[in-house]
């Protein structure tokens, strides 16, 4: 059932992947257009599906266990930091596209597709710690993703921290800590300009595979990078991550939840900040698409030891 699970989310990604590419074949999206969206999708959709995730928490997880969550998300980012920090010169030498590794590395997508697979294995009950996953996702990309984009501290960094997505995130916070209840129909407005993100960041993949020559096709899907990076980035690293919070006795009940979001595929946003920043994110479009691809397996690999 886990991989069937998968198996469909991935189908899922790529039609959605697919219906980009066909917009760009009949002209419909060009390269205006889609650094146009993916400044949409950085700036409203994204910071405004964090808040919808958060309203929807409320009442399912209880802030001892919303710290206790938060540490841990947060730990797991520093450590795809410091690997993607370590390793990107052997994937690149362009300085530029170092950038892009560094985010591909530490940035996945934990909501799209860690959702369904964590209700699936573990039962609904557990979908809002995924959303805590999100909540600290959201801090770090606008801030730490901000900064490896502009390369060093200065004045205009700390400008462009004051950003949609961190208003959100402090939006969020005090949703959580006071234990705020959104009116419904505020949280059916950021349910739905939310939900846009997804769609929309998929078909800016497909826009930008269409770009790609037979070579760079070729590259994709042949290079043993990919393959590599693969099982480092959503094998190894998750399960000596998982071995290492059992030995510190962390709570058994979230262990699984944070195992499944170890594991997860390349996510959008580091491509949609490239792409704002008109970067060539190419290798950026082959990550998202072989990762989700190889997701079907390497996600029920490491499900083994859930138990």
């Amino acid at each position: 059932m886990t991989t069937l699970t998968v198996l469909f989310q991935m189908l899922s990604l790529l039609l959605m992947i697919g219906a980009g590419a066909a917009a760009a074949r009949y002209q419909l999206l060009d390269e205006h257009t889609n650094r146009q969206i993916s400044g949409m999708i950085v700036n409203i959709f994204n910071p405004l599906l964090v808040v919808s995730c958060t309203a929807d928490m409320i009442g399912t997880v209880s802030l001892k266990t919303f710290g206790e969550i938060s540490l841990l998300a947060l730990a797991m980012f520093l450590v795809y930091i410091l690997a993607g920090s370590l390793t990107a010169h052997l994937y690149e030498k362009d300085l530029m596209q170092q950038k892009i590794y560094k985010l591909m590395f530490t940035f996945s997508n934990l909501g799209f597709i860690g959702v369904p697979v964590v209700r699936m294995v573990l039962g609904s009950g557990y979908t809002g710690y995924v959303a805590v996953f999100m909540l600290v996702y959201t801090v770090v990309f606008y801030t730490y993703g901000f900064f490896v984009m502009e390369g060093k501290f200065s004045k205009d960094l700390l400008k462009s921290m004051i950003n949609p997505g961190n208003i959100c995130w402090l939006i969020s916070m005090l949703i959580v800590i006071f234990q705020i209840r959104i009116p419904d129909f505020l949280k059916t407005t950021l349910s739905y300009l939310g939900d846009a993100t997804t769609p929309l960041a998929l078909m800016s993949v497909g826009y930008i595979l269409t770009t790609m020559n037979k070579e760079e096709w070729r590259e994709m899907v042949c290079s043993r990078w990919i393959y590599i990076y693969t099982t480092v980035k959503m094998v190894v690293l998750p399960l000596l991550m998982y071995a290492g919070l059992k030995l510190l006795s962390v709570d058994p009940v979230i262990l699984p939840v944070c195992l499944i979001m170890f594991g997860m595929p390349n996510g959008n946003m580091p491509l949609m900040l490239g792409t704002k920043k008109g970067t060539d994110c190419r290798k950026c479009t082959a990550g998202i698409v072989m990762t989700t691809v190889l997701s079907v397996v390497t996600i029920p690999l490491i499900l083994i030891f859930v138990r």
